[in-house]
């Protein structure tokens, strides 16, 4: 049943019950009181058993078909009292149930809104910006510094450096010159480039990414819920009770009383109260959950799948290694890189400047070279940083990892390697998640191999895919096998998207990563730390506990309920009151879950070195 449906019918009950009790009490009119219940009633229930015949050809099976059962049997009987109370429980139960499975779910808007829009078009004789649908294959366009690459080419004149993390995972920046090919959806440098545009708008990466997105959040994998597991032999042992009492006492009025105490309140509204709660504490501890389903498959997941760049690493390189030779100490070859490329908005001077807080010896003379390197005078010294064969004639060893040269006066005097920094609490994090029974943590990259299974074995991952585009993760996901389902998959980046919306749980590292990632997911960290995803499946984990709790408790008073009923001592309308405390009870309980217990948090131990 449909968000606006479900509220339309509890709102249709209320109503329905202020004016029959105007009818009964006020006007003294139980004839059409009488009328009035069992007519909206019926109709309520067989648009509900409409749904659950829905549900049924799904392959699920649905709570409603004890309650529906028991609004029947009541107003067959004349127990129209009692079939209202029991249509309040079920409507109210419904609605609640939309509530927790739509909370927080903006879908795919901003994913959308976040694409690129236009485009610089060249002609003949000017710039003109154009809206992206209008740009064809062999398009001259212009991209300017900062921004985003509107469709899939190959650039035609100028060199600069392009940000792809968000698309594959490289965490270091790419040179591109002339013949290079860009993507649509990557982030330019600091440089302006000329490009022939090789695909449209609607063939270019970005957009491949968006339809990967829908197609796999229209084809969800199937998942039982625990209602629903309860739901069958509750609802057999209900039948086999009341059909028993029916034959043994000769009257169908007994069937109607044990079936509205069996009223399945404990899986429509203990089950979903639960849940919401559960939410409700992963919200107050920055994680965002988008439906109760998803706290169940958190508390039964058997496989996590971690992309690299900003999830396990931090998504930003610093300083790893410092290199000197020929008299110089590693601390002056830092500082005259640092110094030189002070000036530079370049993501590397950056970390170099960072790596030097103070005493950073001042440049003059500063030039730039686009994805070569920045030359500078410092102590009427000549320093070059950047690649080898930019900064000196002689020969240099070059390393397979980010890494930028230093000559003074043209000659070689070191270098400085960078690392995309690992987050001190994601060994911490792997160790929970066994220790919470995963039977096995893999990392899906984009980035390079030896990059990418160097940081698993420092986290001890269980498995590496690496180089791995969009749709390649979506494949890696889908080969799990059903023995280590569900999968949960957590990722921050565009490229992620995808991958997020085919796991059975998708977590997107939302505080600062892209919008694409955080709108296809089904869970979101708010906050920079994931410590918050094994926190998230502790909370899954307490909130199906209390929820299990909550059902059984009420399953078990029903079945009293139901057998003293069965000798004909309840009756119905008393019945349907013994609901409301069994729902009481229940309810209670499952607003347990929203406790926050005081536990060890993960990610406090002294951060790894990078």
């Amino acid at each position: 049943m449909s968000k606006l449906t479900n509220y339309t019918r509890l709102l249709g009950v209320l109503i329905v019950a202020g004016i029959a009790i105007v009818l009964q009490f006020i006007l003294n009119q139980p004839l059409y009181t009488q009328i009035l219940i069992s007519s909206v009633g019926s109709l309520i229930a067989l648009l509900m058993f409409i749904d659950m015949v829905k549900t049924l050809r799904s392959g699920k099976f649905g709570v409603d078909l004890l309650a529906i059962t028991a609004v029947i049997a009541t107003i067959a009987v004349g127990e129209y009292w009692a079939a209202l109370i029991v249509l309040l429980m079920l409507t109210g139960g419904d609605t609640l149930e939309d509530y927790a499975a739509n909370k927080a779910n903006s879908e795919l808007q901003s994913l959308l809104e976040n694409s690129p829009q236009s485009a610089h078009l060249m002609t003949d004789d000017r710039i003109i910006d154009v809206e992206i649908d209008q740009v064809k294959v062999g398009n001259r366009i212009v991209v300017k510094p900062g921004e985003v690459i509107p469709v899939d080419g190959t650039i035609t004149e100028g060199t600069t450096t392009i940000d792809e993390a968000s698309l594959t995972g490289e965490s270091r920046p790419i040179d591109k010159g002339v013949g290079g090919t860009v993507m649509s959806g990557a982030i330019n440098g600091d440089s302006s480039f000329n490009m022939i545009a090789d695909k449209t708008a609607d063939d270019s990466q970005y957009q491949n990414i968006i339809r990967l997105v829908k197609q796999a959040e229209s084809t969800p994998a199937h998942f039982v819920r625990m209602a629903d597991r309860y739901a069958a032999p509750f609802t057999i042992l209900a039948y086999i009770i009341a059909g028993v009492a029916w034959y043994v006492s000769g009257d169908p009025v007994r069937f109607a009383e044990v079936l509205v105490v069996a009223s399945p309140c404990p899986l429509i509204l203990a089950a979903p109260i639960a849940l919401v709660s559960g939410m409700s504490r992963a919200s107050r501890n920055g994680i965002i959950v988008k439906s109760g389903t998803i706290i169940e498959k958190l508390a039964n997941a058997k496989t996590f799948a971690f992309d690299k760049t900003g999830t396990i690493t931090k998504g930003h390189l610093t300083v790893n290694q410092v290199y000197a030779v020929d008299g110089y100490t590693k601390d002056q070859v830092l500082a005259l890189a640092a110094g030189t490329e002070q000036q530079s908005s370049h993501i590397l001077a950056r970390s170099l400047v960072a790596a030097i807080p103070n005493n950073i010896p001042t440049a003059t003379n500063v030039i730039e070279t686009t994805a070569k390197g920045v030359q500078a005078t410092i102590n009427g010294q000549t320093v070059k940083v950047g690649k080898a064969s930019f900064v000196s004639d002689d020969p240099i060893n070059t390393l397979d990892q980010t890494t930028v040269y230093v000559s003074v006066d043209g000659h070689y005097v070191g270098y400085v390697s960078f690392s995309d920094e690992l987050r001190p609490e994601a060994k911490a994090v792997m160790d929970s998640l066994h220790a919470h029974g995963a039977s096995q943590i893999m990392m899906i990259s984009g980035d390079r191999k030896p990059i990418a299974e160097e940081i698993a074995d420092r986290v001890d991952i269980d498995k590496v895919y690496a180089e791995r585009l969009p749709q390649e993760k979506i494949d890696v996901i889908k080969q799990v096998d059903k023995k280590h389902r569900p999968v949960v998959m957590v990722g921050d980046g565009v490229n992620d998207a995808p991958s997020l919306a085919t796991a059975d749980v998708g977590i997107a590292m939302g505080a600062h990563g892209a919008t694409a990632a955080s709108e296809s997911a089904d869970a979101v960290v708010l906050k920079d730390d994931l410590s918050l995803v094994s926190k998230a499946v502790t909370i899954s984990e307490d909130t199906m506990n209390v929820a299990k709790q909550s059902v059984l408790i009420g399953i078990a008073i029903c079945t009293i309920l139901m057998l003293i009923a069965s000798f004909g001592v309840i009756p119905a309308i008393i019945g349907a009151m013994f609901q409301e405390v069994v729902d009481t009870v229940t309810i209670l309980w499952a607003l347990r879950a929203r406790i926050d217990h005081q536990t060890s948090p993960v990610g406090n131990q002294a951060p790894l070195e990078s």
